[in-house]
């Protein structure tokens, strides 16, 4: 998801999903390019004896297929001056002029949804401050204004008449994919539903390391106080062995460990209840330990190929051997906590729900969360228009993207196996630019 760690989704940490897996996540690890991989092999754990939950994987739970990549021939990046080294935002990488939006082919149908979601955007956009540094609260008074008014059905007109684009640093562009998944579970444990799903304990703390120094403005752990000292929270092994047991922090029950893991990457999902029913839960907090991708783990030890590296082929490992994927999983010590959502949804960062095919997580240093983006890759599936409302633990830096597909067997086919890279273009308010980009001549 979403999934982003301290957003409503994950998302938004985990939707991050599939940003977080190599291939995928939201909301998600990345797979390095070919030539940074690592030279060395991780070496694989000690095969455990027992797990400290027993992994019992249902067999009516098929992974199902990664959809097929379409080839697409992205836009190649606009040339541009090396970024900065020590640059940590947008406007210290540096942004250059972009092409007018008329030219770049984007669809009316795809406007039109990105019109939608921008209206919904726009409340959080002008109250939010711009971390990226590309635009001012004010910026967005045009454009809002109009967008409330501005019929769906010329939403090509509306774009091209308030915003302009702008290339962050190199624009070169990677793109993965997470969705809402909808799993077997339980509101209550019962035989066959025993994967606990917590709600935020009130032990966990999040401290601003901002209030005490201005070096760390915008830094923030989480941890508990144990005695006199504030110590790390619980992690994905001692919370699996145990550790918040006969709290009554339970919500719902999962029927499968690993479709659980999944969810937890995304950032909220859906649980099919016994009865037919669907309790939906979102992202709440999570326990401060750092996303460590499971699929590049793996990948890196040879156990997986590099055509095997989507979520489906991670599930069709994790279920081949349910003691050697409870010892993998447990690699990654994050853990997240869930509430129930009631409302629209799922949420994103900007505490807005998330349109599939239409939203993308990004990282707020480098993209203004609210903006429209627009993807050029060599997967045509995300190609054209979305709006940023999203962030992702594992969606860092400048021109990385997490797409939103939705919900539903599609969704989750094209998220799953999500791998684009290409460019990208930001659009932002003509305001802004004409602060950013001086004028030609």
């Amino acid at each position: 998801m979403i999934l982003t760690a301290g957003a409503p989704r994950a998302r938004t940490f985990g939707f991050a999903l599939l940003a977080a897996l190599p291939l995928l996540a939201g909301c998600a690890s990345v797979i390095p390019e070919a030539d940074s991989r690592p030279t060395t092999v991780a070496p694989a754990p000690p095969r455990p004896a027992g797990t400290p939950r027993p992994y019992v994987p249902r067999p009516s739970e098929g992974a199902g297929a990664a959809a097929q990549p379409i080839p697409a021939t992205p836009r190649a990046p606009l040339p541009a001056t090396p970024v900065p080294a020590d640059a940590t935002t947008a406007a210290a990488s540096g942004v250059l002029a972009g092409p007018d939006f008329s030219t770049l082919g984007v669809t009316a149908e795809q406007a039109t949804a990105a019109l939608v979601a921008f209206r919904l955007s726009c409340p959080s956009v002008q109250r939010r401050t711009d971390t990226s540094g590309l635009t001012q609260g004010a910026d967005w008074a045009e454009s809002c204004t109009a967008a409330k008014s501005w019929k769906d059905s010329d939403a090509l007109a509306f774009f091209t008449s308030y915003f302009g684009t702008v290339q962050v640093g190199a624009g070169t562009a990677f793109v993965t994919g997470y969705y809402e998944p909808e799993i077997a579970g339980s509101r209550t444990k019962q035989p066959g539903y025993d994967v606990p799903i917590y709600r935020r304990p009130a032990d966990l703390i999040e401290v601003d390391l901002g209030q005490f120094a201005d070096d760390l403005k915008g830094r923030k752990i989480r941890g508990r106080v144990d005695g006199d000292d504030f110590v790390r929270y619980y992690n994905r092994t001692a919370i699996e062995s145990g550790a918040l047991d006969g709290r009554g922090l339970e919500i719902a029950y999962a029927a499968d460990a690993a479709e659980f893991f999944f969810l937890q990457v995304q950032g909220s999902g859906r649980l099919r209840l016994p009865d037919g029913g669907i309790m939906r839960i979102g992202y709440d907090t999570q326990n401060g330990r750092g996303y460590v991708g499971i699929g590049k783990l793996l990948l890196d030890r040879g156990e997986l190929q590099r055509g095997q590296a989507s979520m489906q082929g991670i599930l069709d490992y994790l279920r081949a051997d349910p003691v050697r994927g409870a010892a993998v999983m447990n690699e990654n010590p994050s853990w997240v906590f869930f509430r129930e959502l009631t409302g629209p949804g799922p949420l994103g960062a900007l505490g807005v729900p998330v349109t599939g095919r239409a939203s993308v997580a990004a990282d707020p240093k480098y993209v203004p969360l609210g903006a429209p983006v627009f993807l050029s890759l060599d997967r045509a599936e995300p190609n054209g228009l979305w709006i940023a409302q999203d962030t992702g633990g594992a969606i860092k830096g400048a021109n990385r993207f997490d797409s939103f597909w939705g919900a539903g067997d599609d969704a989750r086919a094209i998220a799953g196996g999500m791998s684009g890279r290409g460019s990208a273009l930001l659009l932002l308010p003509r305001a802004s630019i004409a602060r950013l980009v001086p004028p030609a001549g």
